[in-house]
Parts: C-alpha cells; sequence; structure tokens
C-alpha cells in the first residue's frame, strides 16, 4: 500500500487538503497529513532558519478524525517534518488542493507547487494540485480535482513518474460531469500589471499592497489555455532549471575565454 504525505500552503484545516486526503483514504492509500497551522500562500520554497520551528497534532475534531499534523513554518517547513522529524516514509507527496489556481509563471511564487518540489528534492514523485476557482466563487468543487488527482496518481502506478519531476495540476472549478478532461500542458505565461497599489495608513502615510490585474498568455498547449477550455491540465515541472540552449550559445561565443583575459587570468 503506498504511503502519500498531503500537504499544502492554505493551512491543515482548508477544505481542500481535508478532501484530498480524505478522498486517498477512501481508495486504500495511507495518508499522513502535515501542513502549515495557518494560511502561508504565495510563500513559494521558502525555508525557516531563522528560528526553531514546532510542530503538533492537529484537533481530530476539524479534520474529520484523519491523522493531520501541523507546522508552524512553511509548506516545504512541513514536508521536511513530516519526512525528517515525524519520520513518515512517504512513497508520493502531494500538495494541495489549493483554493486557487497556480498556473503558468504563478508556479515560482506557489507555496502549493514548491512544497511538491521539497518533495522531489527528497527523491520522491510529487504532484501539486490547484481548484482554479475565484475568491467570489459561490461553489468550490474540489471534489472535481480530488478524483482527477486521484486518478492520475492511479496512472502513476503503471507509468512512474520521471526522475526530478513534478506534476503540476490546475482542475477548473465545475461539477465533475462537466469537466471535459485532461490536457498535458505546458507552462503558459502569467503577468501581473499595476502590481503595486498605494494605501494611506491610519497615520496619514502610504503602504503598498501587492498584487495586481492578472494577464494571461493565450498560447496553445500550455496550462492556461487548457484549464480555460475547461480540461484538467497537467504539466511536468523538472527542478533542472539550466538553459541548456543559452549554455551552448554564450559558449559558442568564447565567454570563459574572454572573461578569464579580462580578469588577468
Amino acid at each position: 500500500m503506498k504511503k502519500i504525505l498531503v500537504t499544502n500552503d492554505d493551512g491543515v484545516y482548508a477544505e481542500g487538503i481535508l478532501e484530498l486526503a480524505r478522498a486517498l483514504s477512501s481508495a486504500g492509500y495511507e495518508t499522513l497529513v502535515c501542513a502549515p497551522d495557518r494560511e502561508r500562500s504565495a510563500s513559494g520554497h521558502s525555508m525557516t532558519m531563522d528560528r526553531p520551528l514546532q510542530i503538533k497534532r492537529a484537533d481530530a475534531a476539524l479534520t474529520g478524525g484523519l491523522e493531520a499534523w501541523c507546522c508552524d513554518g512553511t509548506p516545504t517547513d512541513s514536508v521536511i517534518m513530516a519526512l525528517e522529524a515525524l519520520k513518515f516514509p512517504a512513497d508520493v507527496v502531494i500538495s494541495g488542493i489549493n483554493r486557487g489556481p497556480n498556473l503558468g509563471d504563478d508556479i515560482t511564487y506557489s507555496g502549493t507547487a514548491c512544497a511538491a518540489m521539497e518533495g522531489v528534492i527528497a527523491g520522491l514523485p510529487a504532484m501539486a494540485v490547484s481548484l482554479v476557482c475565484g475568491s467570489r466563487d459561490a461553489e468550490l468543487h474540489f471534489s472535481t480535482a480530488s478524483r482527477a488527482a486521484l486518478e492520475i496518481l492511479e496512472w502513476t502506478q503503471k507509468h512512474p513518474m520521471g526522475e526530478g519531476v513534478f506534476y503540476n495540476v490546475n482542475v477548473p472549478n465545475v461539477p465533475l460531469e462537466e469537466l471535459r478532461g485532461v490536457k498535458l500542458a505546458r507552462k503558459g505565461k502569467r503577468r501581473y500589471h499595476d502590481k503595486i497599489t498605494v494605501i494611506k495608513t491610519p497615520f496619514g502615510g502610504e503602504a503598498y499592497w501587492v498584487g495586481g490585474r492578472i494577464v494571461d498568455g493565450d498560447d496553445e498547449d500550455t496550462d492556461v489555455r487548457a484549464v480555460s477550455r475547461g480540461f484538467a491540465s497537467v504539466t511536468p515541472v523538472h527542478l533542472e532549471m539550466t538553459s541548456f540552449t543559452e549554455l551552448e550559445r554564450i559558449s559558442a561565443l568564447s565567454m570563459e575565454r574572454d572573461v578569464d583575459a579580462a580578469l588577468g587570468r
């Protein structure tokens, strides 16, 4: 029986993580939840190194009896604590279900995606799962996202993920019967225009609210396009971030020789 470590960046009591953990447990997986004790969205791959971390059992009355632990650090910390402090022998790390999308360039900000990344660093296959919903959506279909995640996980049991890769999964916020299917997709482009909003403080000063207006690219074969068309997108993300094309280009231009000469080497 596969052992699944479940984490997120929305906090240990978030609806999405509990829905995912219940679905995995019902499917026969041994599941351990270890997640931040509060909202830690957009924390990226940050790791707490300026203070000790604490971990404790979550309130079973709030988790529906699921075995869950909360960490007073980041999503990345939570993965490390589960594997190193709790000694949970995970076979797979699944992060989510995030409330909101992690499309395109958002994966660099996303605590959800970067928790999956930490699983890969630990040598484990991993998946990040997000429900593409808005703050004003009246209904949240976490069950659709959990079903998609479960079926993708089941598929990987027969066809293991490649080394150094996690799957970034984004699922439209629709009932399961309205989901058009799954699309393999590359990472799209997502930009934030007017990132800073200036607000007045109670004492007459200024403060700055970071956010902005989202402008998505509309290129074919991207996660952004797939989700906009009603498909769950699956993007394999590799931790090897070297640009081999640029490496070859600057090598052919003799960068090493030229800079060494300028340095007197």
